[in-house]
């Protein structure tokens, strides 16, 4: 079996930082810091440029030239341009093609993801099969979101919840180093498809003047039910993957999950029996950034110290679809 690893890591995240007062001195909403702080653990976020042409493209490049000039590579280096993103910068063509042509990847095939939370996850599992299967030998996995573009800002319980921004891994067929990819769990259940959506935009619900006046083209969410299903299904489909490769929760040295908000990471703890010093969080400087929180992260813990040699680390993640995942890495 080919080995698969990841060898690098990149993020990047806008230069405009919001913090949660922004909702309520700004905008005018009936919220406070208090309120936010203590039903997310969110302190700011970052926010697009877009009128300066900050996108999910550009993010989403930005992060992965960032993480070819740690692995001293070129963007002709790369074989493939994967990206989960809900936030593309338009319905076609795929951020991965913007990107592929940013970067000068002039040698890259790619597509993009639509799992949401999900996303960095599935795409990840997707670069592991293409290599294994001899397709490609180096991707470049990227979750990207402009999570501000699609936010209803009159909606105190949504709008407060994401940020923007991006993080980049470059995947690779190698002999030794970097994080090897052991194994994925995965999957979907479609009956949750009505409890966070975003209704208009697509084929069903075309913009029009009716979907416009009635804010269909926002982020829709029932966040209770939501926060029930995060926690169930974070908490079964990490246990799967430890007893699927014969392993305890001790044995992990690092989790590192889809920051939503800080109650479903701190439920997860107490469910997992896993300590929080042992769960990576960063939803506390940079929001919900779908797609691109374990890559952020992961970048982050990296660059922190946070995981060595040897160690086995967790990603696990849970959202729109719904859809829930988790990967086994050891470095």
């Amino acid at each position: 079996m080919t080995r698969v690893a990841i060898t690098a890591t990149g993020r990047f995240f806008p230069e405009r930082i919001e913090p949660n007062s922004y909702f309520y001195e700004k905008l005018g909403l009936d919220t406070n810091e208090e309120w936010i702080r203590s039903r997310t653990g969110i302190h700011q976020r970052c926010v697009a440029d877009t009128s300066k042409g900050e996108c999910t493209a550009s993010m989403g490049a930005a992060a992965a030239q960032q993480c070819l000039d740690r692995a001293g590579l070129s963007a002709s280096d790369i074989d493939a341009i994967l990206v989960g993103t809900v936030t593309p910068d338009m319905t076609f063509p795929a951020s991965a093609c913007l990107i592929q042509e940013e970067l000068g990847a002039d040698r890259a095939f790619g597509w993009d993801v639509s799992a949401a939370c999900s996303g960095y996850v599935f795409t990840l599992a997707q670069a592991y099969g293409l290599i294994h299967s001899g397709m490609a030998r180096r991707i470049l996995v990227i979750g990207s979101e402009t999570m501000s573009s699609i936010l209803d800002y009159t909606d105190r319980n949504s709008c407060i919840i994401f940020g923007d921004g991006a993080g980049a891994t470059l995947v690779e067929a190698i002999d030794e180093g970097g994080g090897e990819l052991i194994d994925f769990c995965m999957h979907t259940d479609g009956a949750g498809a009505g409890f966070l959506r975003m209704p208009g935009g697509g084929a069903l619900m075309p913009a029009s003047h009716e979907s416009v006046d009635n804010r269909e083209h926002f982020v829709k969410q029932d966040g209770r039910t939501v926060f029930k299903h995060a926690v169930t299904r974070i908490c079964e489909v990490t246990m799967e993957l430890l007893e699927r490769n014969g392993l305890n929760s001790e044995d992990v040295a690092l989790y590192v999950p889809h920051q939503a908000n800080i109650r479903i990471l701190e439920a997860c703890s107490r469910k997992l029996s896993v300590p929080m010093d042992k769960i990576m969080v960063t939803v506390d400087r940079w929001a919900n950034t779908t797609a691109a929180t374990i890559p952020t992260t992961l970048d982050l813990a990296m660059e922190e110290g946070r995981i060595q040699k040897g160690d086995y680390v967790v990603f696990v993640t849970f959202g729109a679809g719904f859809t829930w995942g988790s990967t086994l890495v050891r470095y």
